[in-house]
């Protein structure tokens, strides 16, 4: 029996109800499927107030991919000081920075050409 494999777009609307659960802000969708050479199809960038809110973010994102669609990030990276924290789904890449960081690293400034969208869960 072989895994059903979850589509992108299913992924990325578990990602950010993972966001949304712990109430992670300014969450943004970059489609960088347009550019070429990309690591990736999409990435999605959210901001935490404190270490502790971005590492419930990403504790949020895990647990509620796991359980809905029994997927688990391909690597993480940043737990450890939890200021910005990378999580790797293969075609997603989530960044969780704490406010200061994110300004200081203008992610959305670098992938420019990207298509960003400014996301309001309900």
């Amino acid at each position: 029996m072989t895994k059903k494999q979850a589509s992108t777009d299913d992924l990325l609307a578990v990602i950010i109800k993972g966001i949304d659960d712990v109430k992670g802000e300014n969450i943004q969708l970059l489609d960088l499927r347009e550019i070429d050479n990309t690591v990736c199809d999409y990435f999605v960038i959210c901001s935490g107030n404190s270490n502790t809110q971005v590492n419930a973010i990403s504790g949020s994102i895990q647990k509620v991919v796991s359980k809905e669609l029994r997927d688990k990030p391909w690597h993480i990276e940043g737990q450890g000081n939890a200021e910005w924290v990378l999580m790797d789904y293969v075609n997603v890449v989530v960044h969780i920075f704490q406010k200061q960081v994110r300004d200081f690293y203008d992610i959305e400034g670098l992938w420019g050409d990207a298509k960003i969208t400014q996301i309001n869960p309900v």
